[in-house]
């Protein structure tokens, strides 16, 4: 009863100890009676302590070009080439032009992704190999016995046992392509005890044996083996083959995904393409109704007939709006543009605009710097020239080619060798065993130089011969009913015929894409030549309507609206030039071409070492993530600091500024200086000298400034308004355009 009491004891006194080292232990907080701790703990944010390269090119970002510099702008041509060739050397990860790498980065693709495949420790090439492996085992055991036997010669002639055990068993097991184990393995043992019975006080036993398993039916064969795996449980497969299709399927994807960013590379650059001439077009129409509101406000000036006040509104008004969209031209809005899957597989042309947006878009999915002082402008020029593709060929192409049909054979593939090996499982086990083994026996376990007869020593009487012993057999067991078995095979039935399925469904989706792809590039190069002749005839309604309009035969409404109408003639030919491109483009894309319509061919290479010698280099490049403090906080490894949300100013990251009124708002409408005609030649520079390039059927200026004639007022002085000094105009832009830089 004392011993219970002290064995009692003791129980308690652990699972003491043991509760006290799972629980949960806050320290006590220090002066918890200070208003708003419990508040001020709660709105705290903790953020994790991880070390991450230190990215010098992003701190160093310069600030953004905006509708509002004054600055000199730098152009540097970029061909559609150089761009991919720049996106796809810079890029680790295929970027996408919707935000999809803050929103879910987990569904992002990198030139990891089939290196983790082929590594990973589950269902990698690697893993399904290293089943296979020879695997090395030992054991030691020692045991003290003292026990009391029953029956007198169980006991070896004694009622009370005391015994020293030793047990020491080494083995080598490997497995066989064919499904045989066989296994080489060592025992020794060591029995010292008090039956009187004993030969010897203590003796030595060794033992060496080779063993072997072979399934005759289930799990056994080298087919069954490289889908399923050594394992022996249905529905669970882990063989080469279907790591290796695993593979496969992450190529496919990976190829999709290059391809896809590829399809954005040129959706960025067709898109800063429309923009530069979409704002040239609109600083033209611009600068035309700025030299009409010069003629028309000298007419207004001087009382004349022609430049009454509702005339001299009108044209103001048509240049303040023509000066608005060349303002949304040059900057544009932060709205979705031309991106993949926006209606079509590739990207249907959206035409938005935008210079300094579309251009920093360019340079995201590029990899270069965000901002850099200069402004990226398209040397390329879109397709003209008509493109037919040969429909039987493009169709059969397409089937073939198609990265997403792929992937999805690959899929059935897998299937069929799944349900090739779930069928294996509806078999009986019945395995062929055999073994044979070397035994010995001594006083000692190696030779004492003591000559005491045949069980002098252990090892010696093993190598001797002397004992042998084999086994040969056969092991039978089927579960009645098989009902895993059979349920495998079934789900593995209908798993094939799921993906054939959604095979067929995607090749009709295949097929149908390609038919408007086909159709949307004919419609395309149907509008673009529509558009051309209306751009013509557009050309030459302003010419004849600005010829009347000074010769006082056409009113001011007739040409404002005539100039309107030439505005948005250009826009429509320049933006069917683009849908034409990228039409084209999309048939590409549709038929599985797209890469090697831009020259770019993928090859697969030892993908897991490639990856891991990056993986390498940018952990030996790490730095703390909290680089701007000078010691690290090992304390708390998981948080390097709290974010006090409910502290505007904590730590400098807050600063509210309240909004300082402008006097000028504050004046009545009529004590507003309105600004004169000479005052308003806003972003004359950016200009195209080959905008008006057109067919033989009619010629335009090359320069904007050229369209209206020259009497009409006195030369421009290009200056801006300002709110602040509105006796000091600030000189902004010259007339003449800037020479560009030529790309190198």
């Amino acid at each position: 009863m004392n011993g219970f009491k002290v064995w009692m004891g003791a129980s308690l006194a652990a699972m003491t100890v043991v509760g006290s080292g799972c629980g949960f232990q806050r320290p006590a907080p220090k002066h918890t009676d200070a208003p708003g701790y419990y508040q001020a703990q709660s709105t705290k944010i903790d953020y994790p302590d991880v070390e991450t390269p230190l990215n010098t090119q992003l701190l160093s970002t310069r600030k953004p070009l905006t509708v509002l510099d004054e600055n000199d702008i730098q152009f540097e041509y970029l061909t559609l080439q150089d761009a991919v060739r720049s996106a796809l050397q810079t890029s680790k990860v295929m970027r996408d032009l919707g935000g999809l790498i803050l929103r879910s980065p987990g569904a992002a693709t990198s030139t990891y992704d089939v290196a983790l495949q082929e590594l990973d420790p589950r269902f990698g090439v690697a893993a399904a190999l290293s089943e296979f492996d020879a695997t090395v085992s030992s054991s030691t055991f020692f045991e003290n016995n003292d026990k009391a036997i029953n029956n007198q010669f169980a006991g070896g002639g004694t009622r009370q046992l005391v015994q020293d055990f030793l047990s020491v068993q080494s083995q080598i097991a490997k497995r066989s392509a064919t499904g045989t184990q066989f296994t080489a393995r060592t025992v020794m043992e060591y029995d010292a005890n008090n039956a009187p019975g004993n030969f010897f006080g203590s003796a030595f036993t060794t033992m060496a044996e080779l063993q072997a398993r072979h399934p005759l039916l289930r799990g056994g064969g080298n087919e069954f083996l490289r889908i399923a795996g050594p394992g022996n449980v249905p529905g669970v497969m882990t063989g080469v083959v279907l790591a290796r299709i695993n593979t496969d399927v992450s190529l496919a994807q990976f190829e999709g995904s290059v391809r896809d960013f590829v399809s954005n590379v040129e959706n960025a650059y067709w898109d800063l393409y429309f923009a530069y001439r979409d704002l040239d077009s609109k600083v033209a129409a611009r600068n035309t109704a700025l030299q009409t509101w010069n003629a028309i406000n000298a007419l207004y000036q001087t009382s004349r007939v022609g430049g009454e006040a509702e005339k001299e509104a009108q044209a103001r008004e048509q240049y303040y709006r023509l000066q608005d969209q060349v303002q949304n031209a040059l900057s544009g809005r932060l709205a979705d543009q031309t991106q993949t899957n926006n209606g079509s597989a590739g990207g249907t042309f959206r035409g938005i605009g935008g210079v300094m947006t579309a251009e920093r878009r360019l340079r995201l999915i590029m990899g270069l710097p965000i901002n850099d002082g200069k402004l990226f402008r398209p040397a390329d020029e879109p397709i003209e020239a008509k493109v037919v593709f040969d429909w039987d060929s493009s169709l059969v192409e397409a089937l073939q080619r198609r990265p997403e049909l792929r992937r999805q054979k690959w899929i059935i593939k897998r299937r069929e060798k799944e349900l090739i090996a779930s069928k294996n499982f509806l078999l009986p086990q019945l395995d062929l065993a055999g073994r044979y083994r070397f035994r010995g026996f001594g006083k000692d376990l190696l030779d004492q130089g003591q000559d005491i007869g045949q069980f002098d020593n252990a090892v010696e009487d093993m190598f001797d011969g002397n004992f042998q012993e084999s086994q040969v057999g056969l092991e039978f067991s089927y579960p009645l009913g098989a009902r895993r078995a059979s349920a495998a095979t079934q789900y593995a039935e209908m798993q094939l015929c799921r993906d054939r399925i959604l095979l067929a469904e995607q090749e009709r989706e295949v097929v149908h894409q390609l038919s408007n792809a086909v159709s949307e590039m004919n419609r395309a190069y149907a509008v673009m030549e529509t558009n051309e002749d209306r751009r013509i005839a557009a050309v030459e309604q302003l010419d004849a309507v600005r010829a009347a309009f000074e010769a006082d035969k056409a009113s001011l409404d007739l040409l404002l609206r005539t100039q309107q109408a030439f505005l948005d003639a250009e826009l429509n030919y320049y933006r069917s030039l683009c849908e034409y491109t990228l039409a084209i483009r999309n048939v590409h894309y549709e038929k599985g071409s797209l890469l090697d319509y831009n020259e770019i061919y993928l090859t697969e290479d030892l993908w897991p070492m490639k990856a891991y010698q990056d993986a390498q280099e940018r952990e030996r490049l790490k730095v703390p993530l909290n680089w701007l403090d000078d010691k690290i906080d090992r304390e708390e490894p998981v948080t390097y600091g709290e974010y006090q949300q409910n502290i505007p100013e904590a730590d400098g990251r807050a600063i509210y500024t309240e909004p300082v009124p402008s006097g000028n708002r504050e004046a009545p409408y009529d004590d507003v200086p309105r600004p004169q005609p000479e005052q308003a030649g806003f972003m004359q520079r950016f200009g195209d000298e080959e905008e008006y390039e057109v067919s033989d059927a009619a010629e335009m200026p090359a320069e904007a400034g050229d369209e209206a004639p020259q009497d009409f007022g006195a030369p421009i002085e290009q200056t801006v308004y300002t709110e602040s000094d509105e006796s000091s105009p600030v000189m902004l832009l010259d007339d003449e355009e800037p020479e560009l830089p030529v790309a190198e």
